[in-house]
């Protein structure tokens, strides 16, 4: 596995060089690249042209079309959106049985803070407006996405709206303030790095407060918030803020599963066709999920 890991990490690392300065070039590059690690399974990829943000259903077979995971893609607030991950949101519609909702927020940083938040918050009050029910609905992201799973959670909080039945953050980023805390920075062996963390920091909140726990979560009021399943590599840099976002979640009483998948990098879910074995994030969440569902 150690080997595989290796010529993944630099084949990401090459990938992702920081060189290319047309930001649409990058972006095309980078869904491009997450689109080549596809399974190539049953997909159905449908834009739906109700939703107030640009959104698309990703379903297999088996999936229910009253149970859906409203999805928030990765890629830095920057870059990404649902054509890179739809073979993530097929894996986790395969796993779950639910639906896949997967929004195209706006991006920075022609749409600095909290534009992405806002489309993010609209999505989920739409499909509640739809006639879905809040037990019947998971709210997920990865990466950037994660952050943003749970600023959208502390933002219905605070709305006094109904709680989805829970979240599930993968590789979350918490702080944006990416605070230098690490101590397993020995251990750490991932594609991302403090230049690029500030990158994305300064596009996205352009002079803004990073500590407003709508950019940071960890920053915000947890009490109250649902069940979370959060996902973290080992190997990965945002590994201590996702623990102490945890620690700091379980003090205020909130149920949180972290699993912490050995050997992993930042987003290992999505490079799982090169590395054997670690689809079980996915058939992981879905057991959460599937849990949650039967009490």
């Amino acid at each position: 596995m150690n080997e595989n890991v290796d010529e993944l990490l630099k084949l990401i690392k090459n990938e992702f060089n920081l060189k290319e300065s047309d930001l649409g070039k990058i972006r095309q590059n980078f869904d491009e690249f997450y689109l080549s690690f596809s399974s190539k399974g049953p997909l159905r990829l449908m834009e739906d042209d109700d939703a107030p943000v640009p959104s698309y259903w990703i379903v297999t077979p088996q999936s229910s079309y009253n149970k859906v995971i409203l999805f928030f893609h990765g890629g830095g607030f920057n870059m990404g959106s649902t054509y890179g991950h739809q073979d993530l949101c097929q894996r986790l519609s395969k796993y779950t049985g639910f639906s896949v909702l997967s929004v195209d927020y706006r991006l920075a940083p022609e749409h600095p803070f909290p534009a992405a938040v806002e489309d993010c918050i609209r999505s989920y009050l739409w499909l509640l407006d739809e006639g879905f029910q809040a037990k019947d609905l998971v709210i997920s992201g990865i990466s950037a996405g994660g952050n943003l799973a749970l600023a959208t959670l502390l933002a219905l909080k605070k709305m006094e709206e109904k709680m989805p039945l829970c979240a599930v953050c993968m590789s979350p980023a918490v702080d944006l303030t990416f605070p230098i805390v690490y101590n397993h920075l020995k251990d750490v062996k991932d594609w991302i790095n403090p230049e690029r963390l500030n990158k994305v920091r300064k596009l996205y909140m352009q002079n803004q407060n990073p500590k407003n726990p709508l950019a940071s979560p960890i920053y915000g009021d947890l009490k109250g918030l649902p069940p979370l399943l959060l996902q973290a590599g080992s190997r990965e840099l945002l590994l201590c803020d996702i623990n102490r976002f945890r620690d700091l979640a379980v003090e205020q009483e909130v149920q949180v599963s972290l699993e912490i998948w050995q050997d992993m990098f930042h987003c290992w879910q999505i490079f799982y066709s090169h590395l054997p074995g670690v689809d079980g994030s996915m058939r992981s969440i879905g057991e959460f999920v599937k849990k949650l569902e039967g009490l």
